[in-house]
Order: C-alpha cells, then sequence, then structure tokens
C-alpha cells in the first residue's frame, strides 16, 4: 500500500499521508495559488510543482524534502525572439510533468499550452523547446478543445527505453519519437472524431485524445479516454481499437492503467459537450479486467443523485499495488478506494477544485 498522495488544485498543493487512521493532509504549500501539474520523480526524491500565475506567468518549484522546503527553478520558456519575430507564442500553463527515464538522470519532459514540449536535463534548471515537435507540419491543423490553443497533456516515456516517448495533445492526436524528441511520427490511428465530417473522422492529425496512460510491465499496451470514447493501442499508439458499448457513457477525461495487469484500466464517465457532469447524476467509476471486452461500473461511497463532479484527466491515479486509486473532483471531494475501485471512502470533501492527484 503506498503512503504517500500529492494534490494539486486551484489553490495550493496538498500532500496526504496514510496514517493508521487514514488518510491526513499536511500543510498545503502554494496557498490561494492555481497548481497545474505535480511531479514525484522516483529516480531521485525530487518534487515538482507548476504553478500558473496568471500576470506573474507560469513558475516551476522543487522540492528536495519532500515538499517541507522548495525552492524556485527556471518554467519551460519559448525562445527569446527579435525584430520581425517579436511578440511569439509563450507559456501559458505546464500541463503535465514525466521524468526522462532510469538511464537519464536530471531528464524532465513538460507538456504545455500551447502545445509544445521542453525538455530539461538538469532537473529543471533549464529548459529547451522540442523544435521537432513544434516544427511538425501538420500542427497548422491543430486546435484547441477545452482551452483555446491545442495542449500537450499526456507524456509516455518506455521505462524500457527511454528514448521511446509518445505524447497526446488537445486537439492533435497521438505523436511518437524513437530518439528521444530527435524525430517524430503520428501515432493514434484508429482513432475516431465524431465531431468531424465522416469523411474526416479517422483523419489522425484532428483527434482529441483526453488522456493516455500506459502499463507500467507492459508499456506497449497504451489506453486512451478520447473525447468520443475509449480506446487501447498494444503497440504502443501507433493504432488503436474503439470499444463503443460501455455503460453508463464513453466519455470522460481521466484514465488509470493498472501498473502490473496490461488487461486492466479505470475510466470515470460523464456526459460530453456543454454539460460535463456524471451521467444521470451519478458518479461512477468504470474497470475493465479482460483488455476492454467488458466493463463494469463501481459507484460504492461515491455520491449517489444529483452529483456534479467533474474529474479532470490528471485527477484519477493508481498506486503501484494496482489496487490503491485516488479521484479528485472539480469541487474538491477526494476519494480513495483500496479494492480496485469497487469501494470508495471520502478523504475530503472541501479541497479547492482538483486538477491532479498523484501518488509518490
Amino acid at each position: 500500500m503506498t503512503g504517500i498522495l500529492d494534490v494539486a488544485t486551484r489553490k495550493g498543493l496538498f500532500r496526504f499521508r496514510r496514517e493508521v487512521d487514514g488518510w491526513e493532509a499536511g500543510p498545503p504549500a502554494f496557498l490561494g495559488e492555481p497548481v497545474t501539474a505535480v511531479l514525484a520523480d522516483s529516480r531521485d526524491g525530487m518534487l515538482y510543482a507548476a504553478l500558473r500565475l496568471g500576470h506573474f506567468g507560469v513558475k516551476l518549484h522543487r522540492s528536495a524534502d519532500g515538499g517541507e522546503t522548495w525552492t524556485e527553478v527556471a518554467a519551460p520558456a519559448f525562445p527569446k525572439q527579435t525584430g520581425a519575430e517579436a511578440g511569439g507564442p509563450s507559456v501559458d500553463m505546464v500541463w503535465t510533468l514525466a521524468g526522462g527515464g532510469e538511464d537519464r538522470a536530471g531528464t524532465l519532459w513538460a507538456g504545455t499550452l500551447p502545445g509544445a514540449l521542453f525538455r530539461s536535463t538538469d532537473r529543471g534548471e533549464s529548459w529547451s523547446l522540442v523544435e521537432s515537435l513544434w516544427a511538425v507540419p501538420e500542427r497548422e491543423r491543430w486546435f484547441g478543445g477545452g482551452y483555446d490553443n491545442p495542449g500537450i497533456h499526456s507524456i509516455l516515456v518506455d521505462p524500457r527505453d527511454s528514448g521511446r516517448i509518445a505524447v497526446g495533445i488537445s486537439c492533435g492526436g497521438v505523436w511518437l519519437s524513437d530518439d528521444h524528441g530527435g524525430t517524430w511520427r503520428q501515432g493514434g490511428h484508429g482513432l475516431r472524431a465524431a465531431y468531424l465530417p465522416p469523411d474526416q473522422a479517422l483523419d489522425p492529425v484532428s483527434q482529441d485524445p483526453h488522456r493516455l496512460r500506459a502499463c507500467a510491465a507492459a508499456p506497449d499496451v497504451v489506453w486512451c479516454q478520447h473525447h468520443n470514447g475509449i480506446f487501447r493501442s498494444s503497440d504502443g499508439g501507433a493504432t488503436f481499437e474503439e470499444f463503443v458499448d460501455v455503460r453508463p457513457s464513453v466519455f470522460g477525461f481521466a484514465v488509470a492503467a493498472h501498473p502490473a495487469d496490461p488487461e486492466t484500466a479505470w475510466f470515470v464517465p460523464g456526459v460530453k459537450d456543454e454539460c460535463r457532469v456524471p451521467a444521470d447524476g451519478r458518479l461512477v467509476v468504470t474497470r475493465t479486467d479482460d483488455g476492454g471486452r467488458s466493463f463494469a461500473a463501481f459507484g460504492d461511497g461515491l455520491p449517489g443523485e444529483g452529483s456534479y463532479d467533474l474529474v479532470y484527466r490528471h485527477a484519477l491515479d493508481v498506486a503501484a499495488d494496482g489496487t490503491t486509486l485516488a479521484m479528485g473532483s472539480t469541487t474538491g471531494n477526494l476519494w480513495i478506494t483500496e479494492d480496485g475501485g469497487e469501494r470508495w471512502a471520502t478523504v475530503s470533501a472541501n479541497l479547492p477544485p482538483i486538477a491532479q492527484v498523484a501518488f509518490a
């Protein structure tokens, strides 16, 4: 059983610890400030938190003592432009952070709004734009989903080979690299966008994968919660198959992949487009144990009626034991299950809107 859970919210970062009588939160960090991404790096114990401070810009902080003290480090930023190019893009938000692999100590990846990928090789002291992805011709056809601009929200680094990277872009599909981001190719073939004309629905460039998660023990298996459904890849994100008969809904944002069993994944269904609330006002989590051939819905301990909880892309996580999961909502509810999602317990009902939960 894991013992530490980081919860990034609109008004600070909360670290919960598993105590004898339940999960308890320590003092919040960055109280009052929007924390958009958090990463507990298992390679060296560093903890990172990204902040979105509006007029004051994007900030990144690093802690070497589990969040007791923090040091501000460089935030991802586009190269400075001069002359006719002045006034170019700027980073509006760090949407996700990922470690660069066991063989690349200190390497971090960051996905941002607008849709850029950045790399640091010195634990966040400096960052460089991955120009090769920024320059793909298909970028002209990327567009925003929930935000005005496209954004990178998912970064998967293959634990067997840190040069193999998959990124998910809303809305720009899935992109794959085999050489640490030196070159890229389009993945996500088989994803389907019902919001496009029928003859364009399978265009991989215009897809809106809401979240990508891979099985750590079998990283070729990638689960995707898409704007239009639930998909599974068995080739690292190059191609996907769709599952359509999933109740109560195939729409959602979050997905968690079992760390050891590639057949098991969890989703949080909802009503899509302008509504974005639980189906029938009842919050449930769906789970497949057989690779998507069947799904079961679990709601024990979750709101049974009148629920308006929305679970964001990064607000569902599974611990290394494969049975402990955490889930947070936009209404500040935080739940944990210790039996694979079948029964949930409320840890807090008074948090600010939750952007991410992550087991350390």
